[in-house]
Parts: C-alpha cells; sequence; structure tokens
C-alpha cells in the first residue's frame, strides 16, 4: 500500500497554485485532502479497495463455483464457463464509457459505485436462484458484469488521482481488492457440497456487497484535476531520483500522443495485443484451476486451497510489483511476472499428473503473482508512452483489450477443453506466456531514439602525435 504524505502542511484558507515542472507536465498544489474531503487522503485509498474488496466474488469465485453449478443445473462445463467469458467482456466494455463519464464529471465515483454495486449484487443473487440459462446470462454475465466495470473504473481513477506521486503501487493496490476479497467466499464454495449451500453463499456475497457499496462508496470523491499533495515538492519530485525512485528507468513520455497518433507508433497496438494475451492467460488459471485439480485427482480441498490462494497472492501481490516496477523498470518487471506465469501454468501440470497437491498449490500462488501484477504495470505505461493529455482515451483502448482476453482465455479454452483435454492447453498457455515475456523487449517508448553502446573508435584527429613515433 501506498504511504499518505499528503498531510499536514496546508490550510484552509491555502490558496492553489498552478505549478509546472521540466517536462511541461502540471500540478496544482496548495490543498491538502483533508481540507477537500475532512479526512487524509488515505480514507480514499481503503474505500476504493473496500468496493473492489465487495464485488470480487463475481469473477474470482466463480472457478471454484462453477462444478456445482454444472452439476446442480445441467448446462455443461462449456456452456457454464462462457457465462464467465461474457462476463469479463462486459466488465471490460462497460469500464471504458464509465471512466470517460467519470473524467468528464458526468458522474460521481459515488454515483458509479453505488450503481455498481447493485448492479453485481443483482448478479449474484442470479446466480444463487435462476434456474434458466438466458436469465443468469442477462443477471450475471451482462448485468453483473457492468456493474463490476462500474466499480473497477470509478475506484482505480479516483484512488489514482489521490495518489498521483504513487500511481502504480496505487493501482496495483486497488485492483488487488478485486482478488483478495474472495477469498472467503472461495472457501465457503468449497466446503459445501449443496445446492442449498452455494445459494445461501451467493446471498450472503450479495448483501455483502450492497452494504459495502453503499457505506464505502458514500465516501469516495474526486479531487480536482491535477491534485498534488502538499508536502512533496513537484518540480523536484520530477528530477530528483532520491524523491522519485522510479525516475532512472521509467521515463516521462517525450511529448502527448493523442490516440490516433499513439496508434501510428505502433508501441499501442503492441501493448494491446500483449495485454490480451496477458489477460487470457490470468484468466484461464483462474478459470480452470479448481477444476483441472478435481480432474487430476487431487480432490476439492486442494482445488479450493489453490484457487484460494492464487487469489490472495494475485491481489496482495500487485502493489508490490507496482513498487519493484518503479525502483527496477516497468519493462522488467512486467517481463519478470510474465515469466513466473508461463513457468506455473506447466508446473500445474506437472504437479496435477504426479498428484502432489502441495506442489499444485505453491505453482497456483505463483500464477496468482504473474496473474495479476501486469495489471498496474501496463496502466502506468500508457501515461510514460504516450502522456497525459490523451491519457483516458489511450487507456481505454488498452483495456479494451482484457474483454478480448477474457472470451479466449475463459469461453473459447472452454471449448477446446471439451475437444482435448486440460493437459495440451495449460501446456501451451506455459509456452504462451513465456513468449509474451520475451516480446516485451519490443515495448519501446515512443520518440525516444535507442542508443546502443558502441565502441568509441571515432577518427584519428591530425597532428595527434603517435606512440612510438
Amino acid at each position: 500500500m501506498p504511504p499518505d504524505r499528503g498531510g499536514g502542511v496546508g490550510s484552509p484558507n491555502a490558496q492553489p497554485r498552478d505549478v509546472r515542472d521540466v517536462y511541461g507536465r502540471r500540478y496544482r498544489i496548495g490543498e491538502e485532502a483533508r481540507d477537500l474531503t475532512g479526512h487524509s487522503r488515505r480514507w480514499q485509498l481503503w474505500a476504493a479497495w473496500a468496493c473492489m474488496v465487495a464485488i470480487s466474488p463475481l469473477q474470482y469465485s466463480f472457478g471454484t463455483a462453477a462444478l456445482g453449478l454444472d452439476a446442480d443445473r445441467g448446462w455443461g462445463f462449456t456452456q457454464t464457463m462462457w457465462l464467465l467469458a461474457v462476463f469479463v467482456a462486459c466488465q471490460a466494455l462497460v469500464a471504458i464509457p464509465a471512466a470517460w463519464a467519470h473524467r468528464v464529471r458526468r458522474a460521481t465515483p459515488t454515483q458509479l459505485v453505488i450503481v455498481g454495486g447493485v448492479l453485481a449484487a443483482i448478479g449474484l443473487a442470479t446466480l444463487a436462484h435462476a434456474g434458466t440459462y438466458f436469465v443468469v446470462v442477462l443477471g450475471y454475465s451482462l448485468l453483473g458484469g457492468s456493474g463490476a466495470g462500474l466499480v473497477y473504473a470509478a475506484c482505480i481513477t479516483t484512488s489514482a488521482r489521490w495518489f498521483p506521486d504513487r500511481r502504480t503501487a496505487t493501482i496495483g493496490f486497488v485492483t488487488g481488492g478485486f482478488a483478495v476479497g474472495a477469498v472467503p467466499s472461495i472457501a465457503l464454495l468449497a466446503l459445501v457440497d449443496s445446492p442449498g449451500g452455494r445459494r445461501l453463499v451467493f446471498d450472503l456475497t450479495a448483501i455483502v456487497a450492497v452494504a459495502i457499496v453503499v457505506t464505502a462508496g458514500g465516501l469516495l470523491k474526486d479531487p480536482p484535476r491535477h491534485w498534488w499533495p502538499a508536502d512533496i515538492d513537484a518540480q523536484a519530485w520530477a528530477i530528483d531520483r532520491k524523491l522519485n525512485r522510479s525516475i532512472p528507468h521509467n521515463a516521462p513520455a517525450v511529448r502527448h500522443y493523442r490516440p490516433a497518433e499513439a496508434m501510428r507508433t505502433g508501441a499501442l497496438p503492441l501493448m494491446w495485443l500483449t495485454l490480451a494475451l496477458c489477460t487470457a492467460l490470468s484468466l484461464f488459471g483462474i478459470a480452470f484451476a479448481v477444476s483441472y485439480a478435481v480432474t487430476a485427482g487431487l480432490g476439492m480441498a486442494v482445488a479450493g486451497f489453490a484457487a484460494g490462494m492464487l487469489a490472495a497472492v494475485n491481489g496482495l501481490g500487485r502493489s508490490f510489483a507496482g513498487h519493484l516496477s518503479d525502483r527496477f523498470g516497468r519493462r522488467r518487471v512486467l517481463a519478470a511476472v510474465l515469466m513466473v506465469e508461463g513457468f506455473t501454468h506447466v508446473g500445474l501440470v506437472v504437479a496435477g499428473e504426479a498428484g502432489a497437491g502441495w506442489v499444485f498449490v505453491l505453482c497456483a500462488m505463483f500464477a496468482g503473482l504473474g496473474g495479476g501484477a501486469f495489471y498496474a504495470i501496463m496502466a502506468n505505461l500508457v501515461l510514460e508512452f504516450f502522456g497525459e493529455n490523451s491519457l483516458l482515451q489511450n487507456q481505454s483502448i488498452l483495456y479494451s483489450a482484457k474483454a478480448v482476453g477474457g472470451l479466449v482465455g475463459v469461453g473459447v479454452t472452454a471449448s477446446l477443453i471439451a475437444e482435448i483435454g486440460y493437459r495440451p492447453l495449460f501446456l501451451g498457455a506455459g509456452l504462451l506466456g513465456v513468449i509474451t515475456a520475451l516480446s516485451v523487449r519490443l515495448l519501446k517508448q515512443p520518440g525516444r531514439p535507442a542508443l546502443p553502446v558502441r565502441p568509441q573508435l571515432g577518427t584519428p584527429v591530425s597532428g595527434t602525435v603517435r606512440s612510438g613515433e
């Protein structure tokens, strides 16, 4: 979690000032979060995190619930998993207009979060009680996915605005709530073995979701545009490596790129493809780790424990990976976590074939680490590659890749599992993860030439006395 360094030196009567750094970036300084909201900015961070926790069972508990839904309602495993695929697509696509409405102040974060939380609760209640497949598609996939997208967009945007000095770690921490909050429901779903028990779990999570989003969502409030914490010298922060640890490895954008310009650089399309592959790999593990463990004979206890650890590490590791990317560079850490994700997918197959339950759980943990860290890193790469003037539009283009990743990584893959089984797909996912990690080297910041290190041979200077003469 990023430190709260925004208190203490401002006053209610302080006149805000507009400051620019050496790169031309704007900062509004002189106003304290406590003066604007009545609380320190840490309250905004925790409120956003709590809202993400509330809606997390919609996505991360589904893999554990899928076997019970299939058995209870007789839809077939492939048909059941397409519910999650459509949910992810709706969540990603709705987040785009929601972020726009938030950005241009057409809707407050509280409005977006409360509406989204109610829709998310409807999605959970639909899973609990609806027996018709079409009703579940409408209630869970469309309405629940749309609600999750509203909450996701509002919480990330609001928290990032309050912590502009710690964007990567903040986004990692808040989005991590979207994973770690599912751990209790995963444990309960793994323990219950009856339709009534599963209905009770979904009903409880729906009630908790509404209670949390109404309470925590009411605290969310946007700072003024370009707000900056008053106790941090913005101009020094832009150039001081001791104050801003990310400077040596994460250079700011050369200039501001509009969406069409960003697409023409080739960097944004490559980032889109990378995120689509990352998302497909991550969702593949979330969706099928439980069913594969059961099929491999490891038992529901091991399967549920693996799913819970995957979700917990997925959430808790994001902020840590954000800190690492500040210290060692976004691309370097991104490649590392993707490499980890690729190898652990292979490890899941090895553990499953060997019947080693504890190894399977360990691999699921590391798969969770690799499968969550890339979100916050890539969100900040957009800012550092293309600038902030068209940040929302460029991030929206990038985030649409999650919809494709969900449809392929969950829906299409479920259809393939029915034909060829789990083993080839887990091995293929591992290979794809390694290839994606290696391809990160191709991501280059537009407008900044690569300067290879070459021997300084130069040319002889006339009149120079040579040795031995």
